[in-house]
Formats: structure tokens, sequence, C-alpha cells
């Protein structure tokens, strides 16, 4: 397979093109496979990717019931950001922001990551000592951070709602400058090329039906392209994981599915050249630019419970107004278009990733506002699992059975709350 260099540019546009090879191949279904991956979005690839390259493990099958980046892959507003505080937690998202910092290289793939900073705007006293706390505990543990004060973040984001009557008045900000955005369906198609490179086989339009059980371990999958099997399986299916788990008969999780919708307007000239969010009041908000010069942006989710990938009409107003209120300049650009992902939120807002009741299956979900940052460190470690059968330090506590263990991974500081997600 060719690799992506200048000279491979430059030389195949001087052949017209024809010199490409495809990026990955479209095999047909093996009748078993060491590992199959349930999943072909960012996280299932990234572990098929990592279980190759770290692991030398490359009998290995991805399945995806559509085609690659049309899950929730291709469904998110791109935020890659490493400005988490709890154990568990900090070292997991800083260790993901490393990887991608490296990733096109290591893919030999333009995921198109821009370190454009994180600005996260702060309204009160008490948020600004909050966010010092933070910021300090990621200091502390060898990442960037910064607490700016109100001149110089009028200096960088000039056009932000200053003024004193203001709906959230703006007094400070912390910022992380490594962060920033990634494109989403490049990562999709770079760990497909480079899985696909290392011999791992990635079956589009392939979806799971059923589960097949012989007492404590998963025999096969059945798919709509016939019976898979596998000695080892791994769900990573972000808001349909509920569905499977009843598949595999293991009765409930502690997870819910909703809807988060991103919105996008009709492209303008360079005008937010970083992410800026904000959440006051029972309100959030974020919001960049693309490289095609629409807004990107988002909020919370809709907070009735649905496997739906379709938008809803109250998020729309909900966030048209925090555009407006933090943006005002914004009050005439265009909405282009809207969409949902489908969430998996669990009760403490922090994911999980560790082996189930059964012997050979793993899990990989829960991934609620932070899978799209995490996909690297998720591929990573999940990878690790299943290889090695045992939790890495770093998600040893993100299993299953932490709540019972008085175990909260709560980023928000504001407890379990599942009588708010309908």
């Amino acid at each position: 397979m060719t690799r992506y260099s200048a000279w491979s540019v430059f030389w195949n546009g001087l052949r017209g093109q024809r010199g490409w090879d495809r990026a990955w191949r479209d095999p047909e279904p093996k009748p078993a496979y060491d590992v199959v991956i349930v999943g072909g979005g960012l996280h299932g690839l990234a572990t098929a990717y990592y279980l190759a390259s770290n692991h030398g493990i490359t009998n290995v099958a991805v399945l995806e019931k559509g085609w690659l980046g049309g899950g929730n892959g291709g469904r998110n507003t791109t935020i890659v950001r490493s400005n988490y505080m709890l154990p568990g937690n900090r070292r997991f998202y800083e260790h993901s922001l490393e990887l991608w910092e490296n990733l096109s290289h290591d893919l030999n793939y333009n995921v198109m990551f821009s370190q454009r900073s994180h600005i996260t705007l702060l309204h009160s006293p008490a948020a600004r000592d909050a966010a010092a706390r933070r910021y300090n505990t990621m200091r502390l543990t060898d990442s960037d951070g910064e607490l700016w004060s109100l001149d110089e973040l009028k200096r960088t984001v000039p056009h932000l709602n200053y003024a004193p009557g203001a709906r959230f008045p703006i007094i400070a900000a912390t910022v992380q400058r490594r962060a920033g955005t990634a494109r989403h369906d490049a990562v999709a198609w770079g760990y497909a090329r480079a899985a696909d490179q290392r011999g791992v086989d990635i079956i589009q339009n392939c979806e799971v039906t059923g589960v097949h059980r012989d007492g404590a371990r998963v025999t096969g999958l059945e798919t709509t392209r016939g019976t898979i099997r596998g000695a080892k399986i791994g769900f990573a299916v972000a808001g349909n994981t509920s569905r499977l788990w009843r598949m595999a008969e293991l009765g409930t999780l502690p997870i819910e599915t909703h809807k988060l919708q991103a919105f996008v307007t009709e492209p303008l000239k360079p005008l937010l050249d970083q992410v800026v969010v904000f959440g006051v009041a029972g309100a959030h908000f974020y919001i960049s630019q693309s490289d095609k010069g629409g807004m990107v942006f988002g909020g919370d989710l809709d907070w009735y419970k649905s496997y739906a990938q379709r938008g809803n009409l109250p998020p729309v107003q909900d966030c048209a107004e925090c555009a407006i209120s933090i943006l005002p300049c914004l009050g005439r650009v265009r909405l282009l278009r809207h969409w949902s992902g489908v969430m998996d939120m669990s009760m403490d807002g922090s994911f999980f990733m560790c082996r189930t009741p059964l012997q050979n299956l793993y899990l990989n979900a829960g991934w609620n506002y932070g899978g799209f940052k995490a996909s690297p460190a998720s591929g990573w470690y999940f990878a690790d699992l299943i290889a090695n059968e045992r939790p890495d330090p770093v998600i040893e506590n993100h299993d299953l059975r932490r709540f019972e263990r008085g175990i909260n991974i709560d980023e928000r500081g504001a407890g379990p709350d599942p009588k708010l997600h309908g």
C-alpha cells in the first residue's frame, strides 16, 4: 500500500493521480477470529489498530453495521482536550492528548489535529476558584494550563460579549493551549487504513443481530453477513451498548442512551481561532470554527432517552440563545444544518472499560461527552485489556462495579443524576 508523503503527492500529481491504492480492503468475513470488535467507530478502529501495532494481534475483525464514520464518529464537534482532574481521568485523557499530538505521523494519515487552544469562560469568583484548582492539578501532573485575566482574554478573543449588562458577564478564563480540534472522518479513515495495513479485517454493513453463548463464554456473533466466531469479543458501540448487552443476556447496565445535537452555520471569514466554552446557570455551550469557515457549536443533551439520530427543536433554541449571548456578532448568521449523536451516559459521567461477567467479553462504553477526545487512549487501553486480560492501573477503577465500592468518578462534582435523564 502506498505510503503517503510529500513525494508521493508530487509524483501522483504528475501521473494524473493514477498511482493511489485503496485506503483499506473490503474483505469477506472469515468464520473465526482471535478478536472481534463490535463497532467500527473511532474507538473500535483504534482498538484494532493498537491490538496489531502494540500487541502483535492481527487476526482481528471490526464489525460495523453501516459505513465507517456513519455513527457517532462522524456526529461530534471534534474537540480534543485533557483538562480533567480526578484520578482515573487525569492520566487517561493526558495520555490521549499526547497520542493526538503524534497521531498523524503514527498513522501516516493527516487527521488535521489543530492545537488552537481550549478556552473556558468564567463568570463568578467561585467558578474562577474551582477552575484554578483544576488547572493547578493539571500543571502539577505535567500538563499545561493557564488562568487568564479579563484583559488578556479581551486581547486574544476581542469579539466576545464583554458588555457590563451581558446575560453572562465574563470575569476570567482558563486555557489549555495544547487542546484543539481534529477532523472526525479523517481520524476514522486514518485508523482504518493503518489497521488494515496490519492485517485487520474491517467488515462494513455487518450488523450484529444476536450473541451466541455457552455458559459463561461468548461463542460467536450472529450478523447480517453470517455467524462470526471470536476467541475474544469487545463491545465498542456507544449508545447501542444496552442493546448488545441484552442480546448477551446480561440484563441491564448503569447506562442511559440520549441524543446530543450539534450545529454548523454557513461559512464565514476567519472569526474564532480557538475553542470557546462556557457553562453557567444551567446553560452549557461550546463553539469553534471549522476549516471550511462554518461555526460549529452545541450544548447539552436532549434529556429524554432515545436511539434516534435525529435532532429535536428545543436544543436548537437553547444553543442559538447561548451563541447569541456570548457572540452577538452571530445574530444574522444562517444555521446550515444540525444532527444528533447517540450518547451512552453513565451515572457519574465517566466511562467503563472492563471485563464483563462473561469470560471472553470486554466492554468499552459510557463515554458521555468525552468519546471523541478519548479515541486514541480508548483504543490503547482497551487493546491492552483484551490482549493481557487485566486492566492497566490507569483504568482499573473504570469497571461496572465501581459504584458498589463507593467510587464515583464525577468530574462535574454534581453526583449521579439518572432522575435528570428522563
